[in-house]
């Protein structure tokens, strides 16, 4: 699989997600009031100026980081801005310390499938410790806009420019690793699962690759199978079987830990 085929498959990690936030956890829990989703496909090696590598298409990760998040917040849907809201996490070494942000996209159908069954609901982006204030600083510069300026005597979109110097840049193609946490609370009770899953060299498969095709596949699969319920065209929280999923994903050595509070 190359660069252009998982930039593609790019969103089929909601799979991972989505399915986290559906009634595998919900059935540990008499009464669910939050779920947290924090995701990054990073490199394993981080690089300046932004400890961050080309994993898919570059026009995706500025609509990340500029269009509004979609929230639940006191039992409703609203809107929040990007890159805001930074909040450390701790991952296992050598990733120690990290950073998550708002972004836009993460969420999809979750708020909602949840709207009236949570309190809160959000998405954030997980980065090495600074790449938010520093990709911040290019945004309220005015460099991710789409608006044509006259530069001398060209006529250019920043955002355009901006792009073509990410892709240009950035590292492609180097070790990379997909992190996710999947937070649940109620009652008094926190249920936390995590992935870390990493390039492997064996498949040269790389871990956007494999979070991204894998799930998609699983899904695909069941459904060619009949094990989706109900039929139709349905967000995939509300129609796959999660007990099933995880084991499919168990099975392509992508691991799942979990953690009760």
């Amino acid at each position: 699989m190359n660069q252009r085929v998982a930039e593609r498959l790019r969103g089929a990690e909601v799979p991972v997600r989505g399915l986290l936030s559906k009634a595998y956890a919900k059935a540990r829990f008499e009464q669910i009031d939050e779920i947290h989703i924090r995701v990054g496909g990073l490199p394993q090696n981080p690089k300046p100026p932004l400890d961050y590598q080309m994993v898919f298409s570059v026009e995706g990760l500025i609509n990340e980081y500029i269009e509004r998040a979609r929230v639940v917040r006191g039992g409703k849907i609203t809107e929040v801005e990007s890159m805001t809201e930074i909040e450390t996490l701790e991952f296992p070494a050598p990733f120690g310390r990290m950073e998550a942000f708002q972004t836009s996209g993460g969420t999809s159908t979750l708020p909602d499938t949840f709207l009236g069954k949570v309190r809160e609901l959000d998405y954030k982006t997980i980065r090495y410790p600074g790449h938010c204030e520093k990709f911040k600083t290019m945004i309220d510069l005015g460099l991710c806009s789409s608006d044509v300026i006259q530069a001398g005597d060209v006529a250019v979109a920043p955002r355009r420019v901006l792009g073509e110097l990410l892709v240009a840049s950035l590292p492609h193609d180097e070790p990379d690793v997909v992190l996710v946490r999947v937070e649940f609370a109620g009652g008094g009770k926190r249920l936390t699962y995590d992935i870390i899953d990493r390039y492997d060299p064996k498949t040269g498969l790389s871990a956007m690759m494999r979070t991204t095709a894998f799930p998609a596949s699983i899904v695909a699969l069941m459904m060619a199978r009949g094990q989706t319920s109900p039929k139709g065209a349905l967000p995939q929280e509300r129609c796959v079987p999660a007990e099933l999923f995880m084991k499919e994903l168990a099975g392509r050595k992508i691991d799942v830990t979990e953690k009760w509070q």
